[in-house]
């Protein structure tokens, strides 16, 4: 049976390259944000990037300390805790449904994906164990990083650079269409990540 942290290991392992920081993630990733959007205890995020494991939870367990962690870590517009009245609204069902999920940990799929997307939360929020959760998470983050380490990764992975490749075979109406849609990536690429004023003024 292959282990199932080698997803999660290899994440790791690449991110130690980009960073240049391996064995030491914690101190290159943001581990408050990674625990918000997984709903794992910031302790638990700090052992898993330095390549341990999570402890040994059963599914009704962690549907719970989800469901509590929601609520301790979400806040209401005027920064007041949801009441357990208030997540049942949310979740279309009663407070006494909701104090049994508290306590069987078994909620209702329809329930639960109301409340997970209310709170905008991944869609195995309530579920997923730790390594699976924390390997979802941290998916934009290398993408991020990558792009970074290699400017021309999106164009290839969309194909840009294997066309450009074909030059030589295009006409001219093809070459045109090439240089323009180019042109918009690169435009809205400077539009969405405007050079920082440190660098421009470096440069």
């Amino acid at each position: 049976m292959s282990d199932a942290y080698a997803p999660l290991a290899d994440v790791l392992d690449r991110l130690g390259e980009l960073t240049g920081r391996p064995g030491r993630l914690p101190e290159a990733l943001d581990v408050s944000d990674l625990s918000h959007r997984t709903g794992i205890p910031v302790g638990v995020v700090v052992d898993l990037l330095g390549g341990g494991r999570a402890p040994e939870v059963g599914l009704a367990e962690r549907v719970r300390q989800r469901l509590d962690f929601i609520r301790e870590t979400r806040r209401r517009p005027d920064g007041k805790r949801y009441s357990l009245d208030e997540l049942a609204r949310i979740a279309g069902t009663s407070r006494q449904w909701l104090s049994e999920w508290r306590k069987s940990g078994m909620p209702s799929l329809e329930h639960a994906d109301r409340l997970r997307r209310y709170f905008g939360l991944s869609a195995g929020f309530f579920t997923a164990d730790e390594q699976e959760a924390l390997h979802e998470a941290l998916q934009p983050v290398l993408q991020s990083l990558e792009a970074e380490a290699d400017p021309l990764l999106r164009l290839r992975e969309c194909g840009l650079v294997r066309l450009a490749a074909r030059a030589p075979q295009m006409n001219a109406r093809q070459l045109t269409t090439l240089a323009d849609l180019a042109e918009m990536i690169i435009t809205a690429e400077h539009t969405a990540n405007p050079p920082h004023p440190a660098a421009s003024a470096s440069a």
